[in-house]
Formats: C-alpha cells, sequence, structure tokens
C-alpha cells in the first residue's frame, strides 16, 4: 500500500506534536483536538512521512500509532533509531491494544509512555503536555 506523500500543518508555527497515523479520522480527531488547545501539529500517514518529516528537521513530541499498514509503530522506532533520529524527539505509542507487545522489547528507553485508543481527551491533552513540558526541559538543559 502507498502512503500519501503530503502532510498537514495547522498553523504557520512550527509544529511540536507529530501524530503519525494510518488512519484519517484519528489524524483529524487529535489534530483538530490539539489544535483547539494551541498545539501545533503536523499529521503523517506513516513511517516513510514520518521518516521524511524527521529528516526535514522535526523535533518534538511523536505519537506513534502501533499497527499502521506496511512498517509498523515499532518497526519505525527501529529505523528512526537507525537513521540517527532520536535525538530531540519524544515517542509515545498510540494503540488499540491495551497492553504493550512483545515488540517494545528493547526499546523501553526510546518509548515514554503508551496511550489506548479510544482516550479520554482530557487525559491525552494532560499527557502531550506532559510530553511537551518535559521536551522543554531537555532542550533548555534542565
Amino acid at each position: 500500500m502507498g502512503e500519501t506523500e503530503s502532510y498537514q500543518v495547522q498553523s504557520a508555527m512550527k509544529p511540536r506534536v507529530m501524530l503519525v497515523d494510518d488512519e484519517e479520522c484519528i489524524r483529524e480527531t487529535i489534530s483538530e483536538l490539539l489544535a483547539s488547545e494551541g498545539i501545533d501539529i503536523v499529521t503523517a500517514v506513516g513511517a516513510s512521512e514520518c521518516l521524511r518529516l524527521l529528516r526535514g528537521g522535526f523535533r518534538g513530541v511523536i505519537l506513534m500509532d502501533v499497527m499502521m499498514p506496511g512498517m509498523d509503530g515499532w518497526a519505525t522506532i527501529r529505523e528512526i533509531e537507525k537513521a540517527g533520529l532520536l535525538h530531540g524527539n519524544i515517542i509515545s505509542m498510540l494503540t488499540a491494544i491495551g497492553v504493550p507487545d512483545d515488540k517494545m522489547e528493547g526499546l523501553q528507553e526510546v518509548v515514554i509512555d503508551y496511550i489506548t485508543k479510544p482516550f479520554e481527551p482530557s487525559g491525552f491533552l494532560a499527557a502531550v503536555r506532559k510530553y511537551l513540558a518535559l521536551l522543554d526541559m531537555i532542550e533548555s538543559g534542565s
């Protein structure tokens, strides 16, 4: 299956959150939720778009879907790691699976959290704000 080679930036500001998910309704819902809270987001349909955005300089919070056609979220993270693109990024997995699976083995130091879909908007927003605060601390050297 081919991936769409376009991505959507919600505002003119530099996005600090990237959502990687193959489901359009999930991308739209999360984009609208974050944008309504003033959080700038860029979306990617799958692994190739995610990697392209990272190679293009994106640094921030990556919300990565686990189950995607082609390269799944775990394989995408391994590619990010192999390409040396982890620095400056925080990764949280999004999944419909209730518990982390065995593919997470070896990625515990790379993946900061695991968010189960469906989620409550308030809890999801709190998690994203926590990731952004952590990113700010890392960037400032605190």
